[in-house]
């Protein structure tokens, strides 16, 4: 048997080094969902989106801090069987501010006709939520299934306690205009995300850092719907979800418990171990959830895994 030289055997090891490496590389890093990403011209204003994946249409929509990016997992996730679409209303992320009256059910509207979308689940967060509940109620056609994380509907109030909480986590960006300061607040608010969770509140204080206008943009110029929800929530026939985190504050679990008793077709889902942001803390675990509830919502003869 003859063996390679010392040079040879060198160079077949760092090949084969080198091979390992990338292979490693290859196991442990993330997939990411080929995406396009766009800008769409909306009343004077640009909504940044993105598409990837084919199938079924399933739309995102962010919560009142963060932006789109926080749809990251659920992204990766459904891409593979789905046509996932996530934007960044008014303000947020990418998109421009607003500089005049516009109507967040309008935009959306808008962007799904612009992608050729008919019909969608839409997957929607605490403010998200609502937009998706309002949206339903316009457009009951264009919505297959709802996923309500952390809801809030549109025409039941807060409490003082609620009230007290949101004038505390921004007083000091409305005192002092310290936006640092106001994401401290909310990161460390346990209501807002688990207080063990520490790797969800990182990646929180990241994401509002990155984006610090999140936090400082205006509300004025958007009009609330024409009817509001509370009152029309029987109405909705959309198989819907609710996943609410058990550490939420009490006025979110009110809201969801107004919207499971409204909707005709509707379950709620109250995860341990999570605050508001059930998907952004519990990725892995919400993924499944929702994939069961798509399943069995499509085929009401299937029996659910036990």
């Amino acid at each position: 048997m003859k063996f390679a030289s010392a040079r040879g055997r060198g160079s077949s090891l760092r090949c084969v080094v080198l091979w390992m490496a990338c292979s490693f590389a290859v196991a442990v890093s993330p997939l990411k969902a080929a995406a396009a990403s766009h800008f769409l011209e909306v009343g004077g204003s640009k909504l940044f989106y993105e598409i990837a994946g084919t199938g079924p249409a399933m739309v995102f929509i962010h919560d009142g801090h963060m932006d789109s990016e926080s749809w990251d997992a659920q992204w990766k996730f459904f891409s593979a069987s789905h046509r996932v679409i996530r934007y960044d209303r008014r303000g947020y992320g990418k998109s421009t501010p607003a500089n005049a009256p516009y109507s967040n059910i309008d935009d959306l509207r808008t962007l799904l006709a612009h992608v050729g979308v008919t019909n969608a689940v839409l997957i929607g967060c605490s403010a998200g939520g609502r937009l998706a509940l309002d949206f339903t109620l316009e457009h009951p056609a264009l919505v297959r299934r709802l996923v309500l994380v952390g809801p809030v509907v549109s025409g039941l109030d807060f409490s003082e306690h609620f009230d007290q909480r949101v004038r505390a986590g921004f007083r000091p960006l409305r005192e002092k205009n310290d936006v640092g300061a106001a994401i401290t607040n909310w990161t460390n608010d346990a209501w807002l995300i688990a207080s063990t969770n520490l790797i969800a509140k990182e990646r929180f204080r990241k994401i509002m850092l990155a984006n610090p206008h999140n936090m400082t943009r205006t509300s004025q110029y958007s009009r609330p719907p024409l009817r509001l929800a509370i009152s029309r929530l029987g109405e909705i026939s959309a198989p819907t979800l609710i996943v609410v985190g058990e550490a939420d504050i009490p006025d979110v679990h009110a809201h969801c418990g107004a919207i499971q008793a409204g909707v005709s077709n509707a379950q709620r889902i109250v995860v341990p171990g999570s605050a508001h942001f059930v998907h952004f803390e519990l990725p892995a675990e919400f993924n499944q959830i929702v994939a069961r509830f798509l399943a069995i919502s499509d085929n009401p003869n299937r029996r659910p895994r036990p």
